[in-house]
């Protein structure tokens, strides 16, 4: 039976980048060259960590909850597969638009979509944190993380 520790520990580094990055991100900071280069190569960090992320998740977390007999476990799965649809389909919109031409030229659309982008995977992860993995935990699908 696996723990949910590795699932945790990615939402932690996430958070981190994104914390990191509201920080730097706005007109002041993004006015300086090597900020803006900085600012653009943690986005891109952050982009490869998520899809990392969510790529794990579909061949580690979701497969197993996907098959099992409870009726509750698939739908909750179900539940979160659904739910991050618009979360990737948004992140990928976001990546084409702002990140793939290494352009440092960070707009008021850019910074806005930025941050909206970081809202929404943080509230991701505190869905993930405070609903799919204590149900998890409780139906003894995972063992508790260590604290």
């Amino acid at each position: 039976m696996s723990t949910l520790d590795s699932y945790k520990g990615r939402h932690d580094e996430l958070l981190n980048m994104i914390s990191d990055l509201r920080a730097i991100l706005d007109k002041d900071h993004l006015k300086i060259r090597p900020n803006a280069k900085t600012a653009h190569q943690l986005l891109c960090d952050l982009a490869g960590k998520v899809k990392e992320h969510l790529s794990e998740e579909d061949k580690g977390l979701y497969p197993p909850l996907l098959i099992h007999e409870d009726p509750k476990v698939k739908s909750i799965a179900w539940g979160f597969i659904n739910g991050e649809k618009p979360l990737r389909k948004s992140f990928e919109d976001y990546h084409r638009k702002w990140l793939k031409n290494c352009d440092f030229n960070f707009t008021d659309d850019f910074i806005r979509e930025s941050h909206e982008v970081f809202e929404m995977i943080t509230k991701r992860i505190e869905q993930e944190q405070t609903i799919l993995f204590p149900k998890l935990e409780q139906m003894g699908m995972f063992r508790p993380a260590r604290a």
